[in-house]
């Protein structure tokens, strides 16, 4: 198995706060809830730079001694697949998009991995309990809606331009415009996909988020200081 140290890290973390024996408490008020931050995403919008810039916004105005902030984007599967003693490799399995039926029904029946639906509920799962426990940010996943209910979340979909995320694209993966149009496509089409296969929703529905920040013409700074304000007073602690 790879070596993630990063993971290793915050999955010692979440397992000890799992089997740590928690007091009996009164009901949780808005200034007591555990934080948390969900970022849906156009590919190319720029969430994995905004959610590194985040970190230690978060860790400094919303931290708590001995729990440091989490950042959860292309490792989220991993991680959660860890955490319930699942090996890495069925992360390939897990596309944010529906694998097809007939290699679905191979798979399980050559046991390549358990039937999906189990799987993604895991993948659920472990996002919930994470939110329970509070500072980690999400990206991906559909984890806005998986989260919904729960007090602490604060839901922002980051978008951008096509013509802004095709030149980040030609950057990012040094190919010509064509490929790159192509790609972007390719992943926002698999991610609505997943939203509606899996949830049932519209991952464009803005009643879905707090916040939708346009990237466009916003350095990341900028973004990820506007996220961090609009958290602050949906907490009520502005």
């Amino acid at each position: 198995m790879a070596s993630h140290t990063y993971l290793d890290n915050g999955l010692s973390m979440f397992q000890a706060q799992l089997h740590t024996p928690q007091p009996s408490a009164p009901v949780q008020t808005e200034t007591d809830t555990h934080p948390f931050l969900t970022l849906s995403r156009e590919v190319c919008a720029g969430a994995t730079t905004i959610g590194q810039l985040l970190l230690p916004m978060l860790n400094e105005q919303l931290g708590r001694e001995g729990q440091s902030w989490m950042f959860l984007d292309k490792d989220l599967l991993i991680f959660a697949l860890t955490s319930h003693n699942l090996p890495e490799r069925l992360a390939q399995f897990l596309p944010e998009d529906r694998i097809s039926e007939i290699k679905g029904v191979i798979g399980e029946l050559v046991g390549l991995h358990p039937p999906l639906w189990e799987l993604e509920n895991q993948v659920t799962e472990t996002i919930r309990q994470l939110s329970r426990s509070g500072r980690v940010i999400f990206a991906g996943r559909a984890a806005h809606l998986v989260t919904w209910t729960m007090p602490g979340g604060f839901h922002v979909r980051l978008v951008a331009g096509k013509e802004t995320r095709i030149k980040r694209m030609m950057g990012a993966q040094h190919c010509e415009r064509d490929a790159a149009e192509q790609m972007i496509e390719k992943t926002d089409l698999a991610r609505r996909r997943f939203v509606k296969t899996y949830f049932g929703g519209d991952i464009d529905d803005p009643h879905t988020y707090d916040l939708i920040v346009n990237t466009d013409r916003l350095s990341p700074a900028a973004a990820a200081r506007i996220v961090m304000a609009g958290m602050k007073q949906k907490l009520g602690r502005a």
